[in-house]
């Protein structure tokens, strides 16, 4: 179950009649030397750390580190609170979350690297106001989660995640992928469609640099999160109508 591009994972997706998930699952399973209730289990204590790091700190919000955030996911969710969002409650809950977990990580707590810790809020974010607003099961997230690990897996192979080697597009622009791909399958979408959704956010960040204020995973990082999850959004919504890349 092992693949080396896209293609062939296209192609063991159409062989297998099977979904990006339960392709990235078997390849886990089979490379991991673990049986499927061990993969799922670690999967499932990712989804939790991605809960807890999104919701603490819009309750208790802690400044960074460096003192340059904090309390940013708190203003986002108070002025949803009161009516005054204009980006719609998909949206609206993804860039809080997005942003709460950057906060999360830049003081020090815990947060699941997706694929980097300045880029770690864009996938919990994105998954976590579809599973508030159209009511997926944890159980539903957690496949979706194996769909983005195996975007993140292709990156990882073929490029970089690393922000010092291929700018922040590799590190929002691959979290941006990968939650795009997530949210194309848990609404049914196809393995190709999956992979168009990844395309189209890549296309749209290209020549993202990475120019941290003072040397920290603090800011600009926080709102790029925010950015690469409306992005997301975008691309997976162009994908399930049917809109194809012409560039793979």
């Amino acid at each position: 179950m092992d693949f080396k591009n896209a293609k062939e994972l296209l192609e063991l997706c159409q062989k297998q009649n099977l979904p990006i998930s339960e392709i990235m699952l078997q390849r886990e399973m089979t490379e991991g030397e673990m049986p499927e209730e061990e993969a799922r289990s670690r999967m499932a204590r990712a989804l939790e750390i991605m809960k807890e790091s999104a919701h603490t700190p819009i309750q208790t919000p802690v400044r960074s580190m460096g003192g340059l955030i904090g309390g940013e996911a708190g203003k986002l969710a108070s002025h949803q609170a009161v009516g005054r969002g204009i980006c719609g409650d998909v949206l609206e809950k993804a860039i809080t979350y997005a942003v709460a977990v950057l906060e999360t990580n830049a003081s020090m707590g815990l947060i699941v690297a997706a694929p980097t810790a300045g880029s770690a809020g864009v996938v919990p974010g994105m998954l976590l106001a579809l599973q508030e607003c159209h009511i997926f099961s944890d159980n539903d997230l957690i496949k979706a989660l194996f769909n983005a690990g195996a975007i993140g897996y292709l990156a990882m192979r073929n490029a970089t995640v690393a922000g010092a080697v291929g700018g922040c597009q590799a590190e929002v622009g691959i979290a941006s992928a990968m939650a795009a791909s997530a949210a194309v399958e848990l609404f049914g979408g196809s393995p190709k469609q999956c992979l168009d959704a990844a395309t189209i956010v890549l296309m749209n960040m290209l020549g993202l640099v990475c120019d941290p204020v003072g040397g920290l995973v603090e800011y600009p990082c926080q709102n790029r999160n925010a950015a690469g999850v409306a992005n997301a959004l975008v691309a997976a919504e162009l994908s399930l109508a049917g809109i194809h890349p012409f560039i793979q």
